[in-house]
């Protein structure tokens, strides 16, 4: 499906610069990027063959930890760098299963939020909302966030492939601490992280490819995705590539999930 671009293009936009949200959107099958982010995505993928199965990945590893959090009777969700709205969003997922479920989305990117406003201007239980996730406490204390959730109550925080555009581990660890330390006991976070361990000379590629973008990228090794979770307890099976995270079916795994890149968890914030 072609949109033109006038229809879903802020103004201001620089169309000389690739955006990660953007090149994603491409990759995952969207319509809401320009020349340059596809012409980004042909490069990378060209250095890395597998780039597009790799998010495709992640992107299921979102959908299994939602269906693992409604299991767990949670029903709001806080969404963090949620990016540009494609297939399998969390509020598709989430009130398929529990209609009732309520969803915030939370993204810096004009784009993202201004199609997700679109897409959610009939659904009373879904909102979006431009802030950075690097100020946890303006994006919990804004209107559109306190109107939908009551963070009194258990909520899931997700972080899903954005904590590889924060450079240093110090305030990645903070950002995910900021929102650690305001929300109920009993809730959850989710993290899944890029990592270069397993990608070699592709990876490297790739990651200073991303210097061209709004959002150069910084992977962590398994410690450093680790210490994101200070004070929260890891859910089984705790730390590791996101194919192995509770997978479904052997379309979710194969015989080299390091192929991922990417490696996914499950915190839940101490009762007591």
């Amino acid at each position: 499906m072609l949109v033109h671009e006038s229809a879903w293009m802020p103004t201001g936009l620089d169309p000389e610069v690739p955006s990660a949200a953007r090149v994603y959107d491409y990759f995952l099958g969207g319509y809401h990027n320009l020349a340059v982010d596809r012409e980004f995505a042909h490069r990378a993928q060209e250095t890395m063959p597998d780039l597009p199965v790799i998010l495709r990945t992640s992107r299921r590893f979102l959908r299994r930890a939602v269906h693992f959090l409604l299991d767990e009777g949670i029903t709001q969700f806080l969404d963090l760098g949620s990016g540009i709205p494609t297939a399998g969003n969390v509020h598709e997922i989430a009130q398929a299963v529990a209609p009732h479920a309520r969803v915030a989305y939370v993204d810096r990117d004009s784009v993202a939020i201004a199609h997700s406003a679109l897409m959610l201007e009939k659904n009373a239980n879904a909102v979006a909302l431009r802030a950075d996730l690097r100020r946890p406490r303006d994006v919990l204390h804004s209107d559109v966030v306190t109107d939908l959730l009551d963070l009194s109550q258990p909520v899931a925080v997700l972080m899903s492939a954005v904590l590889h555009f924060v450079e240093s581990d110090a305030e990645a660890q903070s950002i995910v601490a900021g929102y650690r330390n305001a929300i109920a006991p009993g809730s959850f976070v989710v993290i899944s992280q890029g990592t270069q361990e397993t990608a070699g000379e592709q990876g490297e590629q790739v990651i200073r490819l991303y210097d061209e973008t709004d959002s150069p990228f910084t992977a962590r090794n398994r410690d450093q995705f680790t210490q994101l979770f200070k004070g929260l307890d890891l859910v089984d099976p705790g730390v590791v590539y996101v194919p192995q995270w509770r997978p479904e079916s052997p379309d979710d795994v194969d015989e080299h999930p390091e192929r991922s890149c990417a490696y996914g968890a499950i915190g839940r914030k101490p009762l007591y």
